[in-house]
């Protein structure tokens, strides 16, 4: 299947009620992953919005929630007053402290942290929560990190990952060359 085809029956799936449910899971929570090549990252952003907006013209009682985890970073650090900082931050410390520093500011290891209540803050009782964005906010953010604490706020709406790379059901590759040594309990949204 090429990507159109595999965004396609993604679409379809979450119109199911048993998806939007979460029900025939084996008492698991939703937790999916839609993996993509990373080169495609513009086409998909561009289906994410479509399926969005589509939603918000259909009478369906389900709403479709995209939180695009960079975007969600760089309002924080604006709103704290931080982002100028940062910048002068980087220019005298490095890359690798501000990537540290920022993650600290946001609680990134933490199911308290800033990130994780800005998304169960946001997202209404019946929706389907589409997370965006790792690729972008990497590496101040890890999937792996977000899923987790995600995992422990968030159980009773499905859960999309959009994934710039490779999932084989267990392990992440990001953008098909970093490996994520890290076991998910995720499915695979569509092989």
């Amino acid at each position: 299947m090429n990507l159109d085809e595999r965004l396609d029956k993604a679409e379809e799936k979450i119109k199911s009620p048993t998806f939007r449910e979460n029900k025939g899971l084996g008492n698991e929570v939703g937790y999916y992953i839609f993996d993509y090549p990373a080169e495609q990252e513009l086409f998909v952003r561009e289906r994410i919005e479509y399926i969005k907006k589509k939603n918000e013209n259909s009478d369906d009682e389900y709403k479709v929630v995209v939180f695009d985890l960079y975007d969600i970073t760089i309002n924080i650090l604006k709103e704290k007053g931080y982002l100028e900082k940062c910048y002068q931050f980087e220019k005298t410390k490095g890359f690798e402290r501000i990537t540290k520093s920022v993650g600290n500011m946001l609680k990134i290891t933490s199911s308290d942290g800033l990130i994780i209540n800005h998304i169960r803050e946001h997202t209404p009782e019946k929706a389907i929560v589409f997370i965006t964005g790792i690729g972008k906010s990497y590496p101040i953010l890890r999937s792996h990190t977000v899923l987790n604490n995600l995992h422990q706020v968030i159980d009773n709406v499905p859960v999309v990952l959009f994934y710039p790379g490779n999932y084989d059901g267990q392990e992440l590759v990001l953008f098909g060359e970093i490996k994520d040594d890290n076991y998910y309990r995720a499915f695979k949204l569509v092989d």
